[in-house]
């Protein structure tokens, strides 16, 4: 299997992976806000946030590039993360993005695609090459498509788990989900003439100008996987169509605390909690590996027990 480190490598080729900065998302804001979960949650999961009560939460907004200075107004990938402290004090993460599936079944395939995509002459004759050893990839491509699409803000669009998680509850009964994060505001894009004219920022300035009108809410919810939907395989689409609302998140403005002075805040899927279990994902549990190796390039510093099992 492909280590976390040529991984980097491969992000960084494909022109990403700065030094001092996330491998990908690293352009993001923080925001403060809080999560209070419905009464039928309990249900699906004994996991502490999901009791009813209200938590805080952190929640970043990024562009999915892994050049800091992206403009807000090109196509891209958007990602919400979200960072739940429970009542003893620790934490759970979210990891959603606006790609409902991701690009290849491993980390292998992933990386193999970082490398098809690296700029240069040959760029076009390596895609296709790609194509032709992924061909499953051609009919992702309208999702992929749908998810760079440049939203009017980060309020309104809807943001996807792409790994299936084990929600076990109270009684035993368990089951696996998707996350989903529903805008309770109206979705909304710009065109590519609109957008032009928007700043680089745009999207972090008509936030914050939002939050001055009062809070931000999302609706989390999960999708309920069936029995051909593959808990593995987070570039297949699920076919079942159970959806549970199970909390809503409110964001009520900017955090302006966290990451300074040595501070460093990751949001791993893998951060589960009690009455959450990860699947057996092989791209999910490589991902603590790959943030390991991305928080040594950007400042340094060995996660050490900070990081889940992988």
């Amino acid at each position: 299997m492909v280590t976390p480190d040529e991984a980097i490598e491969a992000i960084r080729g494909a022109g990403g992976a700065q030094p001092g900065c996330r491998a990908l998302h690293a352009k993001g804001t923080l925001y403060r806000g809080t999560f209070t979960a419905t009464p039928d949650a309990v249900m699906l999961t004994r996991a502490k946030h999901f009791d009813g009560s209200t938590v805080p939460a952190l929640i970043r907004f990024s562009n999915g590039a892994g050049n800091p200075k992206q403009r807000d107004n090109v196509p891209g990938v958007r990602g919400m993360a979200v960072k739940f402290t429970l009542p003893d004090g620790s934490t759970t993460d979210v990891s959603t993005q606006t790609a409902r599936l991701f690009v290849s079944s491993t980390p292998d395939g992933f990386v193999d695609l970082l490398k098809a995509m690296r700029p240069g002459l040959t760029t076009p004759l390596r895609m296709a090459k790609h194509f032709l050893r992924h061909p499953r990839l051609l009919g992702a491509l309208p999702v992929l498509r749908d998810a760079n699409k440049i939203p009017a803000s980060y309020a309104t669009i809807g943001y996807h788990g792409l790994h299936a998680f084990r929600w076990v509850a109270d009684d035993g009964s368990a089951r696996f989900v998707r996350y989903h994060m529903v805008p309770a505001a109206t979705e909304s894009y710009l065109s590519a003439a609109a957008a032009h004219g928007e700043a680089p920022d745009f999207l972090t300035d008509e936030l914050n100008s939002r939050l001055d009108g009062g809070p931000v809410r999302f609706h989390y919810r999960v999708q309920i996987g069936g029995p051909t939907d593959s808990t593995v395989d987070p570039s297949a689409p699920w076919q079942s169509t159970q959806i549970a609302t199970v909390g809503t998140l409110e964001i009520t403005g900017p955090e302006t605390e966290r990451e300074h002075g040595g501070d460093i805040v990751v949001f791993d899927p893998m951060r589960v909690t009690d009455g959450i279990e990860p699947s057996d994902d092989p791209v999910l549990h490589f991902r603590t590996l790959a943030y390991s190796a991305s928080v040594k390039l950007r400042t340094g510093v060995d996660r050490g027990a900070e990081a889940p099992p992988a």
